[in-house]
Order: structure tokens, then C-alpha cells, then sequence
């Protein structure tokens, strides 16, 4: 766990757990001007349930991360990342087989980005939200999804590629929230912090 103020000099302002040890996430939820009082990385069980789609599936597991860290009196925020190619829901890619099968079946094609987010208040309420961002990657050779595995940038990543690495530089076309497809949809975020009395920019 690690802990700093997520608005200093101001007592009255609500805190503010972060539900997951991203630190891509915890970025970019500095890009809002905030900064975490603590995070608490949930503990839950990511497994889809059966003949789950991924807008539920990606949904669910926000809530529950939100649901599963004790609050303490603060506000909990969750979130989770969904690489889909109509219902079939991409892994993690935790190996090489895993993300080239991944990049393959992405190549020439368009493919959804679900990133949930939800925010439990004290009293444990939930506000919800979802980003669904279109993504097409070109037409990868087999020699730029060598080079790509070769950068080690898939490991532990949602369909087997991170889009704020040199990725970036393979995709032809995206529409929707680019915030969204590296793990935290900040026009989303920010509604619902605001929402919640956080002064956010």
C-alpha cells in the first residue's frame, strides 16, 4: 500500500482510495489533479462467467474491485479493462504464445476497448460508468509482431498490447477514448469524482 494526500492543505476534502496497483492509473488520475490518499490493489476472482459478454463482464468486475476494499469513511475507485473482438474476450497476455495469438487475431481488424469504471461512496453507494473505444490495428507482418514481442510492452496487458507504447504505432484508427484503452477513462472519471465533491480539474 502506498499513501499521499489526494488534495493537500484541505481536510474537508472527501478521500480518495484507488482500487487497483496500476500505475498507469494512478497517472492518469493525476492528469485530473488528484493524487490517492491510499491504493489498495482488490483481491477478486476475474474469472468471466459463463456465456459472459464483455460490456457485462467489464462492468462487473469494476464493481466488484470497488465493492472488495474496505473504505474506511473514503470513496472507493475501480476500474477494469476489457479487450474484446465481438463477445470473445481477450486474456491477459502472461506469455509470448498468449500475446501472439492475441496480435494475430487483432491484425487488419477492428476490436472493442471496455473500461469500467466505479466509484463506491462511503455510505457504499455506486456510480458507474463505461468508455467503449473502437481500436484497428493495420495488417501486422509477422516480423512486427516479432519485433513488438521482442519489447516485452505485451506482458500482463489486456489483449496482448499496451497502446501508450510503441503499439501506438501500428494502430490505423481509433474512435472513442484513448485515456480508456490505457486503463482509465478520464472523461468518465471526472464526471463521476465531480459528482462526488471532488475538486477536479
Amino acid at each position: 500500500m502506498t499513501a499521499e494526500p489526494a488534495q493537500a492543505g484541505n481536510r474537508s476534502a472527501p478521500r480518495l482510495i484507488l482500487a487497483s496497483a496500476s500505475p498507469r492509473r494512478r497517472e492518469l488520475l493525476g492528469r485530473l489533479g488528484l493524487a490517492p490518499d491510499a491504493v489498495h490493489a482488490a483481491d477478486i476472482d476475474e474469472t468471466p462467467a459463463a456465456n459472459e459478454v464483455p460490456r457485462i463482464y467489464a462492468r462487473r468486475m469494476a464493481r466488484e474491485k470497488a465493492l472488495a476494499v474496505s473504505s474506511g469513511g473514503a470513496h472507493v475507485l475501480a476500474g477494469d479493462t476489457v479487450v474484446a473482438v465481438g463477445r470473445r474476450i481477450l486474456p491477459k497476455a502472461e506469455d509470448e504464445a498468449t500475446a501472439r495469438a492475441c496480435l494475430a487475431l487483432l491484425s487488419g481488424r477492428r476490436h472493442h476497448v471496455l473500461s469500467a469504471i466505479a466509484l463506491k461512496a462511503p455510505d457504499g453507494t455506486l456510480r458507474e460508468r463505461l468508455s467503449d473505444t473502437v481500436v484497428r490495428f493495420k495488417a501486422l507482418s509477422a516480423q512486427e509482431i516479432d519485433a513488438y514481442i521482442a519489447g516485452g510492452e505485451w506482458d500482463g496487458k489486456a489483449g496482448g498490447y499496451a497502446i501508450q507504447g510503441s503499439a501506438e504505432g501500428l494502430i490505423a484508427a481509433i474512435s472513442g477514448s484513448h485515456s480508456g484503452v490505457v486503463g482509465l477513462p478520464l472523461f468518465e472519471a471526472r464526471a463521476l469524482l465531480r459528482a462526488a465533491g471532488f475538486g477536479v480539474a
